[in-house]
């Protein structure tokens, strides 16, 4: 065996160790947590609760708000699990939303618990795709809890709807049994990608591009409709193209908005952000749709929602 396989071997086995210590430390953990939990169960305090259309940048929102101290964050998306809660199954399979009469006190506590377990925190942050079409559950679920609203303008936003709809082994894989077939842009794309909404099945055979103008503005209306609902200092709303052109201040806005500190550290990390690639699909940039392969398809479409981007501020 030569030095370098030696090497080789020695970083592989290093790597399975470390693992295996990480594990069983996070096990160690969370054992902690419930024991602490039992002792003295609590609704969770104040969730921040990230909201948008999918591809509008909600990640890198997400993330960064995991930066914070402050908060706990599973450091991972959520679908599967408020899937869980309430199955689509239950609902026909119509759509991905919550209302209020969907809340109950045992999913206050079975998503508090869960959230402490895993971060030993009562207060945290969260997000998934489906969240934009459950506020008016979540608001029941923690009247106390923050939003923040990530908009998108619908050009770039489309694109990365349609460029996602291409990768159904990333944005598809929760949809395997839906009971529908689905035959999107003349049967090219046959699993549905990203979340549900009322009026789904109306879009199975469409263009990729319809049926990414209706997801956006499903959610975003959604989105709209439920802000006014929620008291001001509950709701924090920014523009994704802000975070290109000023990342610090627009998440020093971001913080502030949901009470947290915006400290040295996190200013340094949010000068840097836009070099970490969160889940992005090519270069950041904006506008980036209008020299992409899909600008004949949003140019079709971006006349059927002009009234919803106009409410939004574009």
């Amino acid at each position: 065996m030569t030095i370098i396989q030696t090497d080789i071997k020695k970083n592989e086995f290093t790597v399975k160790v470390r693992k295996t210590i990480d594990y069983h430390v996070r096990s160690l953990q969370r054992g902690l947590h419930n024991i602490r939990w039992k002792l003295n169960p609590q609704s969770a305090y104040r969730p921040i609760i990230v909201v948008g259309c999918s591809r509008a940048g909600s990640t890198v929102v997400y993330k960064t708000l995991s930066e914070s101290l402050e908060i706990g964050s599973l450091q991972r998306e959520t679908h599967d699990y408020w899937t869980d809660l309430h199955p689509l199954a239950n609902k026909n399979w119509n759509t991905h939303a919550l209302n209020a009469n969907d809340a109950n006190p045992k999913d206050c506590y079975t998503v508090s618990h869960y959230f402490f377990n895993w971060t030993g925190q009562h207060r945290w942050v969260d997000k998934n795709n489906q969240n934009g079409l459950c506020v008016p559950y979540l608001a029941t679920l923690f009247p106390d809890a923050i939003f923040v609203f990530i908009k998108r303008s619908p050009g770039d936003n489309l694109n990365s709807l349609i460029e996602g709809w291409h990768k159904p082994e990333e944005f598809a894989t929760w949809s395997n049994d839906l009971p529908t077939t689905v035959a999107v842009e003349n049967g090219q794309l046959s699993k549905w990608c990203f979340f549900l909404c009322d009026g789904w099945r109306n879009y199975v055979n469409a263009q990729v591009e319809d049926v990414a103008a209706f997801q956006y503005t499903a959610i975003n209306q959604a989105i709209l409709d439920a802000k006014s609902s929620l008291p001001p200092d509950q709701w924090v709303e920014v523009f994704y193209e802000d975070i290109l052109r000023n990342p610090v201040d627009t998440f020093r806005q971001i913080f502030e908005g949901c009470g947290l500190s915006f400290d040295t550290r996190l200013q340094e990390h949010c000068a840097n952000v836009l070099n970490i690639p969160y889940n992005a699909f090519s270069e950041i940039r904006a506008d980036k749709w209008k020299d992409g392969p899909n600008r004949e398809k949003i140019d079709r479409v971006l006349p059927k929602i002009k009234d919803l981007a106009a409410r939004l501020g574009y």
